[in-house]
């Protein structure tokens, strides 16, 4: 969900991220159109409508159709996970368990 600028309050996909950047791209939101000149592999043309990416820090996650904030949880076997602040769900793993 974005909780920020003026697309606040959409929710969608995060379609890649980009890490040098600290930016992600979130299926449709953040719509750009950019007309495109014909070429030989387009050669009709046209205006292209793409995702522009979005800070991460105006991203929160949705977890149970409600943004949450990220809390970060070393598990005994080693591993870094992601979790939910709002109901300790886990998002995603960080590190993998160590051997």
């Amino acid at each position: 969900m974005v909780i920020s600028g003026a697309h606040k309050g959409k929710t969608g996909e995060v379609a890649r991220v980009i890490p040098d950047k600290s930016q992600v791209i979130v299926k449709g939101v953040n719509l750009r159109t950019k007309h495109v000149k014909p070429t030989q592999q387009r050669p009709q043309g046209g205006i292209i409508t793409k995702e522009a990416p979005i800070h991460m820090s105006n991203v929160n996650p949705v977890v149970g159709g409600k943004p949450t904030r990220v809390r970060f949880q070393v598990k005994e076997d080693g591993s870094k996970v992601r979790v939910a602040a709002r109901d300790g769900s886990v998002l995603g793993t960080v590190r993998a368990a160590k051997r």
